[in-house]
């Protein structure tokens, strides 16, 4: 089913450059206001290739500078290619946001490209065309994949991750640790029947697309338009496979996180307007003596009820309060916004899209917007589970906006691909 095949990367060289200097977080959880930050950090910064300095400046791009970057950057010896395709082993150790520590390992591949109908490479959001227009500009200029898509496979059993481990541990790596200390150990493949395992694993498998859904469709309209332009290309033209990150939804490091909600305008209700809007459900109010709280109360009042169809209501009156009612088989994330967004507060799946409903970063993030005025309720939920994400996946269905946070995100410069055939 998926086919993946090792690469020759264009890297940093870290004889040259600094590695946690020059890599950055996902385009998208970028904030404005941290562009200029990462673009002064260093020269070759990868920020470079694919956000422009100003904000203001983003929609009039044509990131026509970027494939120049990019020869420049190889010519001055910043950025090097590999001898040998490999595939390109990664272990990341970080704390998670309750401080406890962990560590995913993954790989990166050059993934063959398949339409959504073949279920093979399965979607689990919609996305929206905006950022796919973005990319697909940036994708014409430079003739790379800049940034990886992030997708996750099956493998209770762990089989891989052995492997996987074994290459990590041996080495030789390169290693770096980034803005939000997290450590990122990178180690190339290249033995013949490391690579032979690991392309007859995931052979056998369909994968689900963790984080990276709008950067997988651009690279399938980047390919539709490169497959017209040369129609003799034939299946092995590097355009008919895109950079993309592997791992195991099952590993103890893959923390699967909620995202939570922040309604933005629509008034909250008193306790008995929550009453006479979800009959049925259980209510247990929590006193908070500050934000910072929040947390541990909802580690012990809010985890404890995985079992049920469950979430916490925070208007910043200093009380939490916890609804429950028995699971059903349905979804958790799919009966808030069915039963709390649409049914609570009349916001349908369109109102969601067009922005009535924010989802911040984090817990606290989440609670801060709301005691600052930038929204009226905020709603926390539990984290769904990996068995969820490949069920609902495996029926060719989709998850609500924002149901899962693979955490933590994959950063841009670690393993650049060109699309110039010199990978192969």
């Amino acid at each position: 089913m998926t086919d993946v095949r090792p690469f020759r990367a264009l890297r940093y060289d870290p004889k040259r450059i600094d590695l946690g200097r020059v890599i950055v977080p996902p385009y998208d959880v970028i904030a404005d206001h941290e562009r200029a930050a990462y673009w002064d950090s260093d020269p070759h910064n990868a920020i470079r290739l694919e956000l422009t300095r100003d904000a203001a400046d983003q929609a009039a791009t044509e990131y026509a500078e970027v494939r120049q970057t990019l020869a420049a950057w190889q010519r001055e010896g910043a950025l090097v290619r590999d001898a040998h395709p490999a595939f390109y082993a990664l272990r990341q150790r970080f704390r998670a946001p309750g401080g406890s520590e962990h560590a995913r390992d993954g790989f990166f591949a050059a993934l063959h490209l398949e339409d959504y109908e073949r279920r093979v490479v399965r979607p689990h959001e919609r996305t929206l065309s905006g950022p796919k227009a973005d990319r697909l500009k940036l994708f014409r200029a430079s003739a790379a994949n800049l940034s990886s898509v992030f997708l996750v496979y099956e493998d209770p059993q762990h089989e891989l991750d052995r492997l996987l481990a074994r290459a990590l541990d041996a080495g030789p790596a390169h290693v770096a640790t980034d803005a939000g200390g997290i450590e990122h150990r990178l180690v190339a493949i290249e033995a013949p029947d490391a690579i032979a395992a690991i392309r007859a694993f995931l052979a056998e498998r369909p994968v689900v697309i963790a984080d990276g859904h709008h950067r997988y469709e651009t690279a399938l309209a980047y390919r539709n338009e490169r497959r017209a332009a040369e129609p003799g290309a034939g299946p092995d033209a590097p355009f008919e496979r895109t950079l993309a990150y592997f791992a195991n939804a099952y590993s103890p490091g893959t923390l699967l996180l909620p995202i939570h909600r922040v309604v933005r305008e629509a008034p909250a209700p008193d306790d008995a307007g929550w009453a006479a809007r979800l009959p049925g459900w259980t209510l247990e109010r929590v006193a908070l003596a500050t934000v910072e709280a929040l947390p541990a109360a909802l580690e012990a009042h809010l985890a404890s009820l995985a079992d049920r169809h469950a979430f916490a209501a925070d208007d910043g009156s200093g009380t939490l309060r916890i609804f429950s009612r028995p699971a059903d088989g349905e979804l958790g994330v799919r009966v808030l916004h069915r039963e709390v967004l649409a049914g609570v507060f009349d916001l349908d799946d369109e109102a969601v899209r067009e922005g009535a409903v924010a989802f911040p970063k984090s817990t606290l993030e989440t609670a801060r917007a709301v005691r600052a005025g930038e929204g009226t309720v905020a709603l926390y939920l539990n984290p769904l589970r990996p068995d969820d994400v490949f069920r609902v996946t495996r029926a060719g269905e989709i998850l609500p906006q924002k149901s899962t946070f693979f955490y933590p995100k994959l950063p841009t410069g670690l393993v650049f691909r060109t699309l110039d055939g010199s990978d192969a």
